[in-house]
């Protein structure tokens, strides 16, 4: 049971890094940018957008 509950710390310790890392890397692109990056479902459509230029609703009409 130990090697569970390690393994189990281990993932944690490493999801928070890869949260703090993500902050990180967007507070980089916000300041870049000079404003926040969009959040929740506006980010979905601007990173959407931003593949192809269409919004999420083209794609799916085809």
């Amino acid at each position: 049971m130990d090697d569970k509950r390690k393994s189990s710390k281990a993932g944690e310790q490493a999801a928070e890094g890869l949260r703090e890392a993500t902050s990180k890397d967007e507070a980089k692109n916000e300041s870049e940018m000079g404003h926040d990056l969009a959040k929740g479902a506006d980010r979905f459509e601007e990173r959407s957008k931003s593949s192809d230029g269409k919004s999420a609703e083209d794609k799916q009409k085809g």
